[in-house]
């Protein structure tokens, strides 16, 4: 880790000089920059000064910073097959995300486990073929080209109502895959 330049971005966000941070820590200007530009390293005190002046904790300085994948390939997926379905996380680890996108594929007649009343929203668009959702006591056609959208608070799954595979994203939030 090049801790100059981590502090260097940290005082910047301040809108802080050299100086001023440096006035703030009792250290002179030049010390700052030869830091900034990792020629030297802080003692801990020093650092901890630092970290004070720029209002932040060891532990939140160090922390690895989010270097979240954007994309994903077919490599990426994890699949599960059951029963004429195919479940791909199309996302991987997206359990600890805030939605969970899945492509299922269903074989005619094929239907997904019935899931029970949860917290939460689901979305789901087909991408192929015709399915129907059950939700509660109710039944949704939907075709290629059509989205659903529900709350979960009823029990519900999704069958595949054609004679050819039916493919859809589904999307539910918070995760529940």
């Amino acid at each position: 880790m090049e801790i100059g330049s981590k502090i260097k971005r940290l005082r910047q966000q301040l809108n802080l000089s050299q100086s001023e941070l440096a006035d703030r820590c009792e250290l002179t200007k030049g010390y700052i920059s030869q830091l900034e530009n990792d020629l030297t390293s802080p003692s801990i005190a020093t650092l901890m000064d630092i970290l004070s002046a720029l209002g932040t904790s060891p532990s939140e300085f160090f922390k690895k910073d989010d270097d979240a994948r954007v994309t994903f390939s077919e490599n990426d997926f994890i699949e599960k097959h059951d029963d004429g379905m195919v479940f791909k996380w199309i996302i991987p680890n997206a359990q600890k995300n805030e939605m969970e996108p899945v492509l299922v594929e269903l074989l005619p007649a094929a239907s997904t486990p019935l899931d029970f009343p949860h917290e939460g929203e689901e979305f789901g668009y087909v991408l192929e073929g015709r399915i129907c959702i059950t939700l509660g006591e109710s039944k949704y056609n939907c075709k290629k080209g059509e989205t659903f959208y529900y709350t979960a608070n009823k029990s519900h799954n999704i069958k595949n109502t054609g004679k050819t595979l039916a493919r859809f994203i589904w999307i539910s939030t918070p995760p529940n895959f």
